[in-house]
């Protein structure tokens, strides 16, 4: 799981909670990550495989924001191999972990497996975050017609650099002035913690509010469409509703805990004697939300396809197809429609006037079209009547 305590539990001098969470039960916690980050890794893989039976998904245009949810769930896959690498060496070489606990050694792998494995984790789960967050922008900024495809590297710049900056920036406020003598005292760790959970807070602040904006802005294109609101268009506006409400649904299932858990590990570093009998419920409700996160946080990555795309089935097909390059058929079509000279259409140029003209409700179709693309069947698309997917 991903939690600021695996970066603290590298000081040799770190606090006596995050000492009380990380030594329970340490093999049975391995253990429960190990088997949840599996199980997510491989119905992720499977989720993402493409299937029989199934025809590829037909966009008019490269969407960025289905290149941001194929790129939330990559996070979560090396996150997850991340989790599963770290709780292996955690089980499997006991000696090498307890070196951890030893100041002023010469021998710096076990600190540099700590610290390592940690940065992995949270690096690539504070990514997903930023990416998540993007996705918002993205899907908002798609209905008002102002993003595309070129914005996906402002994004790259924007996750990535956010992300490194503030993980070494923690981590370095963390480990001052050395990792072997890490200073003592919350006002030392909080900004530490602060860098880890504002992104997560950042998603769950600002993704409810853009994506009800969205909501509203869809709903404004469908009835602008064709001047009505039919049941179509009702039932489209709800499944990009829904849509939302399903990863939002999955982020609080997922990440909840996290905040719990620091809340109250927070609430006993304050106290000056952690084991004292009144706080029994405190640390036990410490601990049980620990062991959730162990399970709930890898389990995002299958959470959030199943939340992007439905289930998609266990019939894999990996057999290799030949894909048509675009510029070929473009100029096969070229060289027959040129290869006798036409006389003039007068119709054929009034089409093609009626075509400009249509430009703007085929640009609404696109955008709503990558909103609705992922959560609907090849079937159900051919099926709808709404004037929504007559223009295809």
């Amino acid at each position: 799981m991903a939690s600021p305590r695996l970066e603290t539990y590298c000081c040799p001098n770190r606090d006596a909670a995050t000492q009380l969470v990380m030594n329970f039960q340490p093999e049975v916690f391995c253990g429960v990550c190990i088997g949840s980050a599996s199980i997510s890794l491989l119905l992720t893989i499977l989720q993402l495989l493409p299937k029989k039976g199934q025809s590829p998904r037909k966009m008019p245009k490269a969407s960025s924001s289905s290149t941001i949810l194929l790129l939330i769930s990559i996070c979560d896959i090396l996150g997850g191999l991340g989790m599963i690498f770290r709780s292996s060496v955690w089980l499997g070489f006991p000696g090498f972990i307890a070196n951890i606990s030893v100041s002023n050694r010469t021998d710096v792998w076990p600190s540099t497996f700590c610290v390592g494995s940690a940065m992995w984790i949270q690096l690539l789960y504070s990514a997903g975050f930023w990416w998540l967050f993007c996705y918002a922008v993205d899907s908002y900024l798609v209905v008002r017609r102002s993003a595309g495809l070129s914005t996906i590297v402002l994004y790259h710049m924007m996750t990535w650099g956010l992300a490194v900056m503030l993980c070494v920036e923690g981590i370095a406020l963390l480990y001052y002035p050395s990792l072997s003598s890490c200073e003592n005292g919350l006002e030392h760790a909080i900004p530490h913690y602060i860098t880890t959970y504002a992104p997560l807070l950042l998603v769950l602040v600002a993704n409810p509010i853009l994506f009800r904006r969205t909501v509203s802005a869809v709903a404004s294109l469908l009835k602008g469409r064709q001047g009505i609101y039919t049941e179509n268009e009702r039932r489209l506006g709800t499944e990009i509703q829904m849509r939302f409400f399903k990863i939002m649904l999955v982020f609080v299932i997922c990440w909840s805990s996290n905040i719990i858990n620091e809340t109250l590990l927070f609430y006993l570093e304050m106290q000056p004697d952690i084991n004292e009998m009144p706080l029994k419920n405190i640390r036990s409700a410490a601990l049980i939300t620990w062991i959730i996160m162990g399970v709930l946080n890898p389990m995002q990555g299958f959470l959030f396809t199943l939340a992007f795309y439905g289930w998609t089935g266990w019939r894999v097909d990996l057999k290799w197809r030949k894909r048509e390059i675009p510029w070929e058929s473009m100029s096969s079509s070229t060289v027959g429609e040129n290869a006798y000279p036409s006389p003039v259409n007068y119709q054929g140029n009034i089409h093609d006037s009626k075509k400009i003209l249509t430009t703007d409700s085929q640009q609404t179709d696109e955008a709503i079209s990558m909103l609705s693309e992922a959560n609907t069947s090849s079937d159900e698309r051919l099926t709808r009547s709404s004037p929504i997917y007559q223009g295809w």
